[in-house]
């Protein structure tokens, strides 16, 4: 398959401003009241995010041949609980980060302890987004329920929360490669899943079905991290949106540390093969998801 960098940043830019629409239907208005909370909600959420959460729950609809507006409640739910983890990230007691996606983070501008209340919103409310599904076009209730247990499972302590843990306990220690892919399949992979499978629970996929797109999701985190820890070392602030060597400043152990960055580069090249491979049964239909596969390899942000 050719890969057009350029036509294929075009098609993921329409499918981000569509999102970006729907969250502002699911979101509270930024002037309700109390406004501090609601102002830093969306400052939180429209701060330039790529939306690769929420367009893979439409995706796994679109494998499934199901219908994809059914399921952008969950899609905007994953968003909010992905932008909550940010906020939270960048904290004074977590990776004290002052800027994201080449913006003042939250805590910057609204405050700390505003800012640890905007991610408890954000989470809290993404449940309730959720169930905006109930009654939609060929949503089961018994399928909501599941995807509601799996994002959950994927956002607490033996996913996303227990990678952040195990990343936090890491700093400033030498770590071996079977713990790092543990972290950040934790940390970042975790959610690619669920966003991946909500898609396809939604829409009535069979188990082979999901268990194959688990594999592209589960090898898409992982090169997806591995090319975020080669841009914190040779990206452009400018374009990435974050300071530079943020990684080293606070002594993590990333794969350029421990494999240099070619053989992190060969890394992240054999998990874009697996994620290929895993789509084989499918066709054209998963022709968005491949091009997105060899997008990780590119992309400088």
């Amino acid at each position: 398959m050719e890969f057009d960098l350029a036509q294929f940043q075009q098609e993921l830019e329409k499918r981000k401003q569509y999102i970006d629409r729907c969250l502002q239907k699911y979101l509270t208005p930024s002037d309700a009241y109390p406004p501090i909370v609601h102002e830093a909600m969306h400052y939180a959420i429209f701060n330039g995010g790529k939306r690769l959460r929420p367009i893979m729950v439409l995706e796994g609809a679109t494998l499934a041949g199901g219908n994809q507006e059914s399921t952008v409640p969950v899609a905007c739910a994953l968003e909010m609980i992905h932008s909550y983890s940010l906020v939270h990230d960048d904290l004074p007691a977590m990776d004290d980060d002052d800027l994201r996606r080449g913006k003042p983070t939250c805590h910057i501008v609204f405050g700390e302890a505003n800012a640890i209340l905007t991610g408890d919103a954000l989470l809290t409310g993404a449940f309730a987004v959720m169930t905006e599904s109930v009654g939609m076009v060929g949503v089961k209730p018994d399928n909501l329920i599941r995807v509601i247990r799996e994002i959950a499972e994927a956002a607490g302590s033996q996913g996303m929360i227990g990678g952040q843990v195990i990343d936090l306990q890491s700093e400033g220690q030498d770590i071996d490669y079977e713990t790092l892919k543990t972290l950040h399949s934790l940390k970042t992979g975790k959610l690619f899943q669920a966003a991946l499978r909500s898609g396809g629970i939604l829409n009535d996929m069979n188990e082979q079905g999901l268990q194959s797109i688990d594999e592209y999701a589960r090898n898409f985190g992982l090169a997806f991290q591995i090319t975020d820890d080669i841009l914190d070392v040779n990206g452009n602030e400018e374009v990435t949106g974050k300071h530079a060597g943020s990684d080293a400043k606070n002594a993590k152990t990333t794969y350029p540390g421990l494999f240099g960055l070619e053989k992190s580069r060969q890394l992240a090249e054999e998990c874009v093969k697996a994620c290929i491979a895993s789509l084989q049964e499918f066709g054209p239909e998963a022709d968005f998801l491949r091009q997105l596969a060899y997008f990780t390899l590119e992309r400088q942000n």
